[in-house]
């Protein structure tokens, strides 16, 4: 599985993940380093939505922006898209970056298992507690 990390999240959160997650075959990207993504950073959401529906390869994204949920037309293109969304709660913005990223590490395996228990279209939000399960979020 691929991981992208959206703009609304520090391109250090991905390469963090990524030293931490390719050790089990999957890899995780911020949004300016993905590769083969037209207009790379400056990608609107429904570009890189439909960059990761058509991808052969399974993807799910984390996002710093819960209202990427409020917008009906990016609601529909997520639900479309058949992709595991992951938010952060909005208390990682006032979050140092170092415990953010050691939190995302902490929170992957049950990323993980979620990925593989449900089926997609899904999105969850990933508390800031450690001890805090995952949050259905409607789609």
């Amino acid at each position: 599985m691929k991981a992208l990390f959206d703009n609304c999240t520090a391109p250090v959160m991905a390469s963090t993940l990524d030293g931490f997650v390719s050790s089990f075959g999957h890899r995780a990207f911020h949004i300016k380093d993905a590769p083969g993504l037209p207009n790379g950073r400056h990608a609107s959401d429904f570009e890189w939505i439909d960059y990761l529906r058509k991808s052969p390869d399974a993807w799910m994204f984390v996002s710093g922006d819960g209202r990427i949920l409020k917008n009906a037309a990016e609601r529909a293109a997520l639900r479309s898209a058949g992709l595991h969304g992951f938010v952060l709660a909005p208390a990682y913005q006032k979050t140092p970056l170092h415990q953010v990223a050691a939190t995302i590490v902490w929170k992957w395996p049950e990323i993980e298992a979620v990925t593989k228990l449900i089926a997609p279209p899904s999105m969850h939000e990933i508390p800031i507690g450690k001890n805090v399960r995952l949050r259905s979020l409607p789609l």
